[in-house]
Formats: structure tokens, C-alpha cells, sequence
């Protein structure tokens, strides 16, 4: 893995925005091309067979969480407990999941896993492609996501009700109503009929107790790209237990439980000392160097860093009150005072490639940097 200074292209934010890409900038730059990521075929192997292996983990460790009741740790509310439940069950489809690794001195190790919100996926499967094309179109990338997406949703056919399939969004996110339209028009070239609602739209009718969009359409299935915890948190959200569509929500509930920060400490008590994982547990127990991090936390907010017991490194936030988890401390590799972590993406059960951030400090957060990579 290596780090290498190019120039950007000329215009490259004209490039980018025939994309889509709109919110490549803003009070600080979040696209950057100044630099790219070098990898060896054998280290993409590396990541790939990790993110399966990792996957098949997961998956487990769902199945473990339920049989052993363990959602008080999670903090998942009891009222959703039987329609997250059934999700598992009747198998509701996943599409997506991306593991955050640390990679160094040829070690690879599992950070945490975004399993609900998809941040960083359209820069990942279309931005840094094209941005190869330019580049160097004789070399490769570790990139299918587009692909398996398109691929994906065409097997999900057979799991949705009958009706159109809604895409929802909060209204003020330039970032993720890109990310949201990127998917539907994914959706769309699988031959599936959708239909954009942001979520400050979406309504409930109390006589026929169903969800509906701006037209009064009933909705049946839908996609949101919103934190399942932040919905059930709302009063609308209750909805969802009288719904008489019995909806078909993407990303599924089962997917709070790998959403959650609590998954780290379940992984490491069924798999302890597996060569990706970090020891993890609920309270500090014998870690002296170790993160602590809110179950909930987002884009590396209110995590905390400690070396020998003393905290060298903290980010603010809104998070905590939900609790910790305490992972032992695995400082990402260090190239010039820049720190890039390797996002690796699962589609449809597949592992399909990488995007990585890279930040000016050890804990990736909201103002990191998106870089392109190549195999090299």
C-alpha cells in the first residue's frame, strides 16, 4: 500500500459534477485527487477474503444476538424486537454493508462496520472509477459496486410486495440525496418502478393505517436512507408496528443489530484473537490502550483514544449517552501526518470493492477525505 502525490486533472470539479457529484467541496475539500492509493493484487486478496470471511461472521453473530436476546445491549427498543425478528426470519434482504479497516505492517483490522447508512457509496462505485478512466485506464480497481448493485436489486424483485418501491431521504442532505438517487437509478436499470418521497414528506394515514407519499399512494416497500434508531426514535416511527402493508423496509431492522457498535465485543466473544478482529469489550476490562466508542456514534464523532491508560485524542459530539464499547487500539497507518482508512464494501453478500478516507488526524471523521485507489 502506498501513498502517491499526482496532479488533479484540469477542471476535475467540472468532471466530477457531469457526474452528479455536487458536494465535492465545501468549506473544506472532500473529493481529493491530489493523491491516490497504490495496492498490490495480493493485498486487495487480503481485503477481499477478509470482507467475506467477515460477512459470514456478521451473519452469525445476528443469529446469535437473537437466540440469546441479548437487544438490551444493543439498546434497541422491545417494541420492534418482533418485526426485526421477523425480518431475520423471512430472510428480508440486505444490500449492502461496508467494513472499515485499519491496514498496517500487513496486518488487517476490523475497526467497525457501517451496516445501515451507506456513506461514501456513490464515491466509491462511480466517482473514483471515472476518475480512473482519466487516470490510468490500462489499470484496474478493486470496483464492482456498481455492478452487483444493479445486479442485486434485480434478484430483490422476488422479495418485495407488490407496488412501486419508494427511496426516501432527509430534504437538506445534498450528500445523501445523491447517494439515494445513485441507488434508485441502480434500481431503475434492474427494471424496478420507484418512486423518490423525502422522509419529511413521508405521511401516515390513520383510517387506512398505511404509509403514503405526497400523491396518497400507499407505499409497500421502501428504501431509507436514514438510521433505523433515529426513526424508531420518533414518534412516527411506531407506525411501523400498525402498518397493514407490513411494508417492506430496506434496510431491514434485523441490520440494526450490525449497525450498532455492540457487535464488536459479540464478535470478539464468538471468534476471540481471529486475525481481523481487535479485542473488544462493554467495559475497559484489560485493555490499557484501547478507543471507546459510543454504540451509536456517526462519521467518528464523541470517540476517544487512549494510550497506557492516558486520552491523547478526542472528538466531539452529540453521542454517549447510549453507552460504550472499548476496543483495543489499533493506530492507522500514518503516511506524511495523513491516516487512511480502507472502507470495503459487501453488495448482495458479495464483497465489491473499496473507497478509502483519509483524514489529517487518527480518528476518521466528517471533514476526512475521499482519495481514488488503483492495483498497482
Amino acid at each position: 500500500m502506498e501513498r502517491i502525490k499526482i496532479e488533479p486533472r484540469n477542471n476535475w470539479q467540472k468532471e466530477v459534477e457531469k457526474l452528479g457529484f455536487g458536494f465535492h467541496s465545501t468549506n473544506i475539500p472532500y473529493w481529493d485527487e491530489s493523491v491516490y492509493y497504490k495496492f498490490s493484487i495480493n493485498e486487495i486478496d487480503l481485503i477481499e477474503r477478509a470482507t467475506a470471511e467477515l460477512w459470514d461472521m456478521c451473519l452469525s453473530a445476528v443469529q446469535y444476538v437473537i437466540d440469546q436476546k441479548m437487544y438490551a445491549k444493543f439498546h434497541i427498543p422491545e417494541w420492534i424486537i418482533p418485526d426485526l425478528e421477523k425480518s431475520w426470519n423471512n430472510d428480508a434482504p440486505s444490500i449492502y454493508g461496508r467494513f472499515d479497516f485499519a491496514y498496517k505492517n500487513g496486518q488487517l483490522k476490523l475497526l467497525e462496520f457501517n451496516a445501515d447508512t451507506p456513506t461514501s457509496l456513490y464515491e466509491a462505485g462511480i466517482v473514483q472509477w471515472f476518475w480512473l478512466q482519466d487516470f490510468d485506464q490500462s489499470k484496474d480497481q478493486f470496483n464492482s459496486i456498481h455492478e452487483k448493485l444493479i445486479a442485486y436489486w434485480g434478484v430483490l424483485k422476488n422479495y418485495l410486495n407488490p407496488g412501486k418501491l419508494h427511496f426516501t431521504c432527509v430534504k437538506q442532505s445534498l450528500e445523501d440525496l445523491t447517494t439515494s438517487e445513485y441507488l434508485r437509478d441502480c434500481a431503475i436499470q434492474a427494471k424496478l418502478d420507484t418512486q423518490l418521497v423525502f422522509i419529511d414528506d413521508l405521511g401516515w394515514d390513520s383510517y387506512k393505517q398505511v404509509f403514503v407519499d405526497l400523491e396518497d399512494e400507499e407505499i409497500s416497500n421502501i428504501f431509507k436512507l436514514y438510521p433505523s434508531e433515529w426513526l424508531l426514535n420518533e414518534n412516527f416511527g411506531k407506525n411501523i408496528i400498525e402498518d397493514r402493508n407490513n411494508t417492506l423496509w430496506i434496510e431491514p431492522f434485523w441490520k440494526m443489530i450490525l449497525s450498532n457498535k455492540a457487535i464488536l465485543p459479540i464478535l470478539w466473544q464468538l471468534y476471540p484473537y481471529h486475525p481481523y478482529l481487535l479485542k473488544a469489550y462493554f467495559d475497559q476490562g484489560d485493555l490499557q490502550s484501547y478507543a471507546k466508542k459510543p454504540l451509536l456514534s456517526r462519521e467518528g464523532a464523541n470517540i476517544e483514544l487512549y494510550q497506557a491508560g492516558v486520552s491523547f485524542a478526542q472528538t466531539n459530539g452529540e453521542y454517549g449517552a447510549e453507552g460504550y464499547i472499548y476496543q483495543e487500539l489499533f493506530e492507522l497507518p500514518n503516511f506524511e501526518g495523513n491516516y487512511p482508512l480502507i472502507g470495503s464494501w459487501v453488495i448482495g453478500q458479495q464483497p465489491a470493492g473499496i473507497g478509502l478516507r483519509e483524514a489529517n488526524q487518527l480518528i476518521t471523521d466528517n471533514k476526512s477525505r475521499f482519495v481514488p485507489h488503483l492495483i498497482g
